[in-house]
């Protein structure tokens, strides 16, 4: 073989072994810096959260963010009883963190945003130029309206909404009122999460659905605003709200729990478990930050805690270093 062409040959392939070696090392380089945090949210935080995932992932491009969304009681489920992985956490009530995956799941417990519910429709709906909020329950219950709520089951904003309606009935003094109004749903209208309702509204297959405040401002729907006596969007009214009682099925089959009413707060954790900790700490870190995640959620109708709270020293002692200074101590 003529010495210059074997020369030409040998340099070849030393080149292409250079570009392999070069591009598995590329390839080793970029897995190692990947990493996918898995989020398990209530659906009430599916439009605020898409947002973060795409202001994140573009500052922090080694980080893919993979959310699941659901009733926060089916979602903490997944991970207690399914046992499903995930790194973080994120609850419509906070109280199911503290029922469904503390101690055994999660140590931590950060409540960082509140909501209230309102009656959403759509200028389609039955009734549309009459409802207001002193004759929404009337409207309700006329013939022909079609209105729903999601599972209490397996939904926070299913059981809050029962109790915004046992509420009522004690508020405006009318005996019987939540039995009426029950009565007058069909029982196809119960869906596994408040968010699949809105779909029902906007096709016209229902005239009225339970939804949270800012799930009504994303959707662009109208809504009836209630009373902060029976929206359980304040805290003052803490008391009043205790006065509803709305049992779900428990942990285990066959069982039942009692939900109190109480004000609308939110609460997020990292799983003790979680696969990519350093990169949920990083996610949970700018979902915390006033100028970040919190910022998006006051611009999409709802209200953040600022600074975001737990109860106890303990508690705030026991977060990652990284996180301790978005956190304040609060009942």
């Amino acid at each position: 073989m003529d010495m210059n062409i074997a020369g030409r040959f040998k340099r070849s392939w030393f080149v292409r072994l250079l570009v392999i070696g070069l591009l598995l090392m590329g390839t080793e380089a970029f897995a190692g810096s990947d990493s996918r945090v898995a989020i398990f949210h209530a659906g009430s935080l599916t439009v605020p959260f898409e947002k973060m995932e795409t202001e994140f992932e573009s500052n922090h491009p080694g980080i893919d963010i993979q959310r699941e969304a659901g009733g926060s009681t089916k979602m903490a489920r997944l991970i207690s009883e399914v046992g499903k992985t995930a790194d973080i956490m994120a609850s419509a009530d906070f109280e199911v963190i503290d029922k469904t995956l503390i101690p055994d799941f999660a140590q931590i417990n950060i409540r960082f945003a509140a909501n209230q519910l309102v009656l959403a429709y759509t200028p389609n709906s039955r009734y549309a130029d009459k409802i207001n909020t002193d004759n929404w329950y009337n409207i309700l219950m006329r013939d022909k309206v079609q209105w729903g709520h999601s599972d209490p089951n397996l939904d926070p904003c299913g059981y809050r909404s029962l109790m915004v309606m046992q509420l009522a009935e004690k508020y405006y003094s009318q005996p019987g009122l939540y039995q009426k109004l029950i009565k007058s749903r069909r029982k196809r209208n119960i869906r596994p999460k408040s968010v699949e309702l809105v779909s029902l509204l906007k096709t016209g297959n229902m005239d009225y659905a339970w939804e949270y405040l800012s799930v009504a401002v994303q959707h662009n729907l109208k809504h009836v605003e209630l009373s902060d006596h029976i929206n359980l969007g304040n805290y003052q009214f803490d008391e009043f709200y205790k006065l509803a009682e709305v049992k779900v099925t428990g942990d285990k089959p066959g069982t039942t729990t009692t939900r109190t009413g109480k004000s609308c707060t939110y609460g997020v954790t990292l799983l003790k478990n979680a696969p990519n900790r350093k990169a949920a700490i990083a996610f949970l870190d700018y979902l915390l930050d006033p100028e970040g995640g919190l910022k998006i959620l006051k611009n999409m109708g709802q209200p953040p805690f600022n600074p975001a709270r737990v109860p106890s020293e303990e508690m705030k002692n026991a977060l990652p270093e990284r996180l301790q200074k978005r956190i304040t101590v609060k009942e």
